[in-house]
């Protein structure tokens, strides 16, 4: 089987993908990645109980990875708009880091892949802004797809 780019037409330019002929299902998409911060500034973060002069640093990512998920199909071009079901955001603090994880449901023609990411990435990025008055030695690393199913192809990292 030769796989092709699924967004880039015959005549080789870009293409949002036509899933009209598609059946609906049930659809599950779960992104993770993490925010490695300096030693010295996790120790004075977590002294604080991550609260930040802008706020709860973990409840504010939550939030603004939700609506990160949420503007997906306006961020992306050529994802479709979806009627999600569910958007879960934990973010774990652990070793000068945060964990973030999003889980994103829905029942529809394509799938929540792209949602997952966006919803990690907008949560990681929230985290760097709330913290960078402290240093700019914070690295986002490692956004990736862990797990997707309902699809043609379902995919476990």
């Amino acid at each position: 089987m030769i796989k092709k780019l699924s967004h880039i037409n015959e005549a080789g330019n870009a293409a949002m993908v036509d899933v009209s002929g598609k059946r609906s299902s049930s659809r599950t998409a779960i992104a993770s990645g993490s925010v490695k911060f300096p030693p010295e500034v996790f120790q004075t973060l977590a002294e604080q109980d991550f609260l930040g002069k802008k706020g709860s640093i973990v409840q504010t990512a939550v939030i603004a990875g939700i609506q990160g998920v949420k503007k997906t199909a306006d961020l992306i071009p050529l994802c479709h708009q979806i009627n999600l079901s569910k958007i879960h955001i934990d973010i774990v603090p652990g070793n000068n880091e945060f964990h973030i994880t999003c889980t994103v449901k829905c029942d529809g023609k394509t799938g929540v892949e792209m949602e997952a990411l966006t919803g990690v990435s907008v949560a990681s990025l929230t985290i760097y802004d709330m913290c960078k008055a402290l240093s700019q030695d914070i690295c986002i690393a490692q956004v990736k797809l862990e797990q997707k199913t309902g699809g043609k192809n379902d995919f476990q990292r």
